[in-house]
């Protein structure tokens, strides 16, 4: 496999450096331009165009800084993502995320990986839910972090890329379509952090799934996800999946659960399967959400013990 790292702080940096007027273009062909396929696989216009503004920069400046932001006023936040041993070990980190599928025997249909680090906005509503840092890594071969770094968002880089490697694996095997329903991306989530805590252990678990508590778990959110498992569209499945706080922000209809409610329901979803069945994490990535589910109804009703 091919690993590839976008330096994204030496890109940030020719950002500083440049006029105001091309900093908008610059950003856009050296940190986003890489991901051009990801974009036209989402369905992103790269560039806007005059009946709508909608485009690649929309989908950055939701939780990252903008062009205009990346002035000298920066520099503290991204000099702690400078460092070649940083970039050195998550690279090293994302090969031994993916052997752990090879060396089980799975080919990989994907062979090439492209790997940056976004600069969160610290005024971001979103990425204030999640502690400060997130991930993308839905589409096969593209992982971004999202991140505000300091000590404790850092220690989570890696967890963080495990949780995502989990997601692009998954993605060369489960064909995403607009029959995707809510069950797949809960039991999606749910492999994803159980992934990363089998490698880094669940001190370093993510705030989607530590913040809730068990009470919340089985008297709010599994009665309420149990009975819609089999809706489909983002647009509806987002309150289920994400909870009220950022459906709010999105303009949406709230579900009545708390945040990261699917991520938090997934994750024990998926620990219970893999006990129940003896399964490794790296077998169940790749199996179908509906086999995944079928051999776990009894969680539904079962009270969930948080061990933590």
């Amino acid at each position: 496999m091919n690993i590839n790292i976008l330096r994204s702080d030496k890109i940030y940096k020719k950002v500083i450096a440049c006029p105001l007027e091309d900093k908008k273009e610059l950003y856009r062909q050296e940190m986003l331009g890489p991901f051009m396929k990801k974009w036209e696989i989402q369905q992103i216009p790269f560039r806007a165009n005059e009946e709508n503004g909608f485009d690649v920069m929309t989908i950055n400046n939701m939780a990252h800084l903008s062009p205009e932001m990346i002035t000298s006023e920066i520099e503290p936040e991204l000099n702690l993502i400078s460092s070649d041993k940083l970039w050195d070990e998550l690279q090293q980190t994302m090969e031994h995320c993916l052997t752990q599928f090879t060396h089980h025997g799975i080919s990989l249909p994907v062979s090439d990986y492209l790997f940056t680090i976004l600069l969160g906005n610290p005024d971001s509503e979103i990425l204030q839910l999640s502690e400060g840092y997130s991930g993308e890594g839905g589409i096969p071969g593209y992982i971004f972090l999202s991140l505000i770094p300091n000590e404790y968002t850092l220690k989570r880089l890696k967890p963080a890329l495990a949780h995502e490697c989990n997601h692009n694996v998954r993605y060369q095997f489960i064909e995403w379509n607009d029959k995707i329903n809510l069950g797949e991306l809960i039991v999606s989530e749910g492999l994803a952090e159980n992934f990363a805590t089998s490698l880094y252990g669940e001190d370093l678990i993510g705030p989607w799934v530590s913040k809730t508590d068990a009470d919340t778990l089985n008297n709010v959110i599994k009665p309420v996800l149990r009975e819609h498992l089999e809706i489909t569209g983002l647009q509806q499945i987002m309150p289920y999946l994400y909870g009220d706080e950022v459906t709010k922000l999105q303009g949406l209809p709230t579900a009545g659960v708390p945040h990261s409610a699917g991520y938090a329901c997934g994750y024990y979803l998926v620990k219970y399967y893999l006990q129940k069945t003896g399964k490794s994490i790296v077998e169940a990535t790749t199996l179908r959400a509906d086999e995944i589910l079928s051999e776990v109804e009894e969680y539904w009703d079962e009270e969930t013990v948080l061990h933590r």
